[in-house]
């Protein structure tokens, strides 16, 4: 578990400083810095995914909709430090998609930098030489309309596609409707009322429970690349929002790999979620993304040794975290985390040539915008 209680105030060290002891419960209780108890909730997420895959599997066997895998954990909740309130925090959850028999998936590259958006193309395969003696379904390329229809097959290209490219809107609202339909056919349904938030690209759910408490999920699709931890997500970004039969690259499901990796290394009483946490809760509002902390964070967490992250050090690291947000901004670079980078986990697999490849700059905004770089510094330094 990611979130197993080691960031408790309680678990403070006898050797710790007693002013640092006292300065940590302030910014603490200031910062509401109790990280909320994100593991039994996220295992009732992950187990509601997954009693909704198996409902999906027993209804959609016979047809040709995308083959639904086995959910994948994500983000600051899943990751174990969310800066949110426990009422607040969204679980989100990766669901790859898989082809249909008798289709397969091409990944296209688009636009200048291919590795940042790409489109799924959908493509029929001949099945005649896969089926059984004793099965008599007709194959997609080599049978007429006519059967086709008589065994009621309508392929992927005419139900969730927009010509031959997979379509992220067209999925959301399929599974949506499923939600919806299903939802009487899981466990889970006996303790939770469900409601479908809107949502164009995923699948919102809002679970309240009969005490009144709410527990918030996202469902995002996404496409493997190869037999990487590399996806292509349904999901746009804030600062990208493209038509949707283009899925955007995301690093999430090796991120939340990399943490678990720190920590199976960290000490008994690290401190670098709530780190995080305490960062995110110092940058709201200004102009800095969660996102361009989590990667100074992940980029610290390869330079300094984990040894270094005990709770005792905890403003130490922040000290470090701030820093080196600073210099960055001065600098107007913040390196991507998994391009070209050499202290990369083993464990974790990237796509062939992202890790030789050309570092990514974060901030390149601020290097083409001299006067946005002005303000992000001032209102970092007003922090």
């Amino acid at each position: 578990e990611l979130d197993n209680g080691r960031d408790a105030e309680s678990e403070e060290s006898e050797e710790e400083n007693p002013a640092e002891i006292n300065m940590i419960c302030i910014f603490s209780r200031r910062f509401q810095l109790s990280v909320p108890k994100l593991a039994p909730r996220r295992r009732v997420v992950q187990q509601l995914l997954c009693d909704l895959l198996q409902v999906s599997h027993n209804l959609f066997s016979d047809s040709f909709f995308p083959v639904l895998e086995k959910v994948i954990g994500v983000g600051s909740a899943c990751e174990g430090w969310s800066p949110h309130k426990e009422e607040d925090v969204v679980f989100c959850m990766f669901v790859p998609l898989k082809p249909p028999p008798g289709h397969v998936f091409h990944l296209e590259p688009v636009g200048e930098m291919p590795h940042m958006s790409m489109r799924v193309r959908v493509e029929l395969v001949c099945t005649c030489t896969r089926r059984q003696p004793d099965q008599n379904t007709p194959c997609f390329l080599h049978h007429s309309e006519e059967e086709l229809k008589k065994h009621q097959m309508t392929s992927l290209l005419h139900t969730l596609c927009t010509g031959p490219y997979l379509d992220g809107e067209k999925i959301a609202l399929w599974f949506q409707t499923f939600v919806i339909s299903a939802w009487s056919l899981v466990p889970q349904s006996c303790y939770y009322s469900m409601k479908v938030l809107p949502s164009c690209r995923s699948c919102k759910m809002k679970l309240m429970s009969a005490s009144g408490r709410s527990l918030f999920v996202e469902t995002v699709f996404s496409v493997q690349q190869g037999n990487s931890d590399i996806f292509l997500s349904s999901q746009p970004t804030e600062t990208q929002f493209p038509p949707s039969t283009m899925w955007l690259e995301s690093y999430a499901v090796a991120e939340a790999k990399f943490f678990r990796h720190v920590a199976r290394q960290a000490p008994r009483h690290s401190c670098h979620l709530k780190c995080l946490r305490l960062c995110a809760r110092l940058l709201e509002g200004s102009g800095l993304s969660t996102y361009a902390l989590k990667t100074t964070v992940m980029h610290l967490l390869t330079l300094i040794p984990l040894s270094e992250w005990q709770h005792k050090y905890l403003l130490m690291r922040v000290d470090d975290v701030m820093h080196y947000l600073r210099c960055c901004l001065e600098e107007k670079c913040l390196k991507h985390f998994f391009f070209g980078n050499e202290d990369m986990p083993k464990e974790i697999s990237l796509t062939p040539g992202l890790q030789e490849a050309q570092p990514l700059n974060l901030f390149q905004y601020l290097a083409q915008d001299p006067a946005a770089q002005k303000e992000a510094l001032q209102e970092f330094d007003e922090l």
